[in-house]
Parts: C-alpha cells; structure tokens; sequence
C-alpha cells in the first residue's frame, strides 16, 4: 500500500531532486540495515517507500531531464534487493552512492 496521496505530493514536489534523492537513500538505508539483520520483512517495507519515493519523482515535472537515473536506481534497487543481483550491488556501493545526495542537500540548506 502506496502512502503517496495528493497532500504528500505537493511538499514532495516542493523538495529539488537531490532532497529527494537524499530522501530515498534514508529509505534504502533503513532498508540495508534491516537486511544486515536479518528483518526480510521491515527490510522490504523500507524498500517499498523507496521505491515510491522513486516514482513519485519520476511524475515531478522538475525531474523530466532526469527519468534516466531516477529508474536506473529503481531497476538496481529491486534487483539487488529481490532480483538476482545481476548487477553484482554492494550494500557499500549503494550507501556511497545515496551519501553524496545526503551531503549535497545538507550543503544546499547550509548554504541558503
């Protein structure tokens, strides 16, 4: 069950792509955390607000120049977390990557 409505969109679309970014790395973390001890089940719910985080940016007007990584992350998500892992993803490699979006947005609103 999706926890998207209307009133959550409106602030979601409010943040820039890289809070929302940052946002969902939060969710994948919980996510890997959950994993590493071994919760399938919180693990996977942290996943799947993660996942609808993602597409609630794809539908963000702001974010039309960049569908491309917005669902690339999608597809290495899911397949790192129920698929096979084609893509031989690292949990290490999954926190740098969403780090840099945590550092960026905290950068943005120490800055402004």
């Amino acid at each position: 069950m999706s926890f998207l409505n209307d009133k959550f969109l409106e602030k979601w679309f409010q943040l820039s792509s890289i809070e929302q970014m940052a946002n969902i790395g939060a969710e994948v973390g919980r996510a890997i955390n959950w994993k590493k001890k071994g919760e399938k089940n919180l693990s996977l719910n942290a996943l799947f607000r993660a996942l609808d985080l993602i597409d609630a940016s794809v539908v963000d007007k702001k974010n039309k120049n960049r569908l491309k990584e917005f669902l690339r992350t999608r597809e290495i998500l899911v397949d790192y977390f129920v698929g096979k892992n084609v893509y031989q993803t690292s949990e290490s490699q999954l926190e740098k990557y969403f780090y840099y979006f945590n550092f960026a947005a905290n950068n943005i609103k120490f800055l402004c």
